[in-house]
């Protein structure tokens, strides 16, 4: 049952990444929004530094995303950025809650049961999805800012140190 886990865990990951990333890219700003979301686009489309301190990583990377495109789709790329990193951010949250889960289901070195295994991918996706469509990294996910690939980065990071937790010796 242990190789069918990980299986369903990397599916199951995935699948979020695609539902969330969908949602944000049908939902997201058709152009620019309010507040530094435009001045984030025009810095990154000419690859400038914007007010300090000046997000150089979030630039290169939104940077990367325009050369798909011309000037008129600049806020769209950008956009879409976002909107794929908060993706990303649900996938990683979901392998985090999953890894979780069944660390506190098999603590006393039991094997997974096929209950024990839709019980933990269901409490990943009913985590991950739950922040999905919380208003705060919604509003986040669907503009070009900052935060959503703050998100992300944040999110792998801690998915990151529990994998190398799990394989340390």
């Amino acid at each position: 049952m242990q190789y069918s886990f990980k299986k369903l865990n990397l599916i199951v990951g995935w699948l979020s990444f695609v539902l969330a990333s969908t949602v944000y890219l049908l939902t997201m700003e058709p152009t620019a929004s309010f507040w530094d979301c435009s001045e984030f686009i025009a810095t990154s489309y000419k690859l400038e530094v914007g007010h300090p301190p000046g997000a150089p990583l979030f630039m290169m990377i939104s940077r990367f995303f325009t050369m798909f495109g011309g000037p008129g789709q600049a806020a769209v790329l950008v956009n879409s950025m976002s909107a794929l990193a908060s993706g990303a951010t649900v996938m990683f949250l979901f392998w985090t809650i999953t890894h979780l889960a069944r660390r506190l289901v098999t603590r006393d070195g039991s094997q997974l049961t096929r209950a024990n295994v839709w019980a933990i991918l269901g409490a990943g996706i009913v985590g991950a999805l739950a922040y999905t469509f919380t208003d705060t990294f919604w509003f986040s996910a669907i503009e070009g800012e900052v935060y959503a690939l703050s998100s992300m980065f944040t999110a792998l990071v801690v998915w990151l140190m529990l994998k190398w937790e799990e394989e340390a010796d």
